[in-house]
């Protein structure tokens, strides 16, 4: 069974879901036979790639909200993130264009280092306020998962996975993917935004039950052993 993710490295509901992912796939019996895809999709692709700004000025000012409202949404936030075990201080933290940690993104999936990358982008970002905006900063997190330095610098300079993360934004958008993050089970099911455990966990059983329907032989009749036909 495939799972496939759709989020951003910058989205603080992204971290959150994906914590509640991985308790949905603790509780699953068939987690053994589950694959998760992580896919690209940028919040904010507007951003200027190389321009970095503090994040609660500028999304007081989108949404046209005081920053002291906002920084109480942040800090509500911060206790949800709390609850799922991570560490967010939100209104002190950066944003960017994050479309070259995605393209990493795509360089680690090919080495089956996607879901350690992914991890590593989010921790860093939410949990140790650290920069994954531009190649200097994302090559050190690379190389802490197990990826070579001088074909990370190779592939964020010559960019040749910008496509695929502009591929997968498209998709999403195709599957009818309104925000993320975006879970979608053998393009058959979908669930958006940081749902519950237990309703991740039920969208994971409905796809496995489809997927491996039971198939019963024809009883005989009368008794026979410990069965009766009915």
């Amino acid at each position: 069974m495939q799972i496939e993710v759709w989020s951003d490295v910058v989205c603080p509901w992204c971290y959150i879901g994906k914590r509640r992912l991985e308790t949905a796939l603790e509780r699953f019996p068939h987690r053994d036979q589950v694959q998760v895809i992580w896919r690209s999709f940028q919040l904010d692709p507007t951003i200027p790639e190389g321009e970095v700004h503090p994040t609660l000025p500028a999304l007081a000012a989108k949404y046209g909200r005081p920053e002291a409202e906002m920084r109480g949404s942040m800090e509500q936030l911060n206790q949800l993130a709390a609850a799922e075990g991570l560490d967010y201080d939100l209104a002190n933290g950066m944003s960017g264009n994050t479309s070259p940690a995605h393209e990493l993104l795509h360089l680690a999936a090919e080495h089956g280092l996607g879901g350690a990358m992914k991890e590593r982008l989010l921790h860093a970002n939410f949990e140790e306020r650290r920069l994954v905006f531009d190649v200097d900063s994302l090559v050190p997190l690379a190389a802490e998962v197990g990826l070579d330095e001088a074909e990370v610098r190779e592939v964020l300079t010559d960019r040749r996975y910008r496509s695929a993360v502009e591929q997968d934004a498209a998709t999403a958008q195709a599957l009818g993917a309104t925000g993320v993050p975006f879970f979608v089970v053998d393009r058959k099911y979908g669930a958006a935004g940081a749902q519950p455990p237990e309703l991740l966990l039920q969208l994971l059983e409905r796809a496995w039950a489809d997927a491996h329907p039971l198939i019963t032989v024809p009883a005989a009749d009368g008794c026979e052993g410990d069965t009766c036909a009915v």
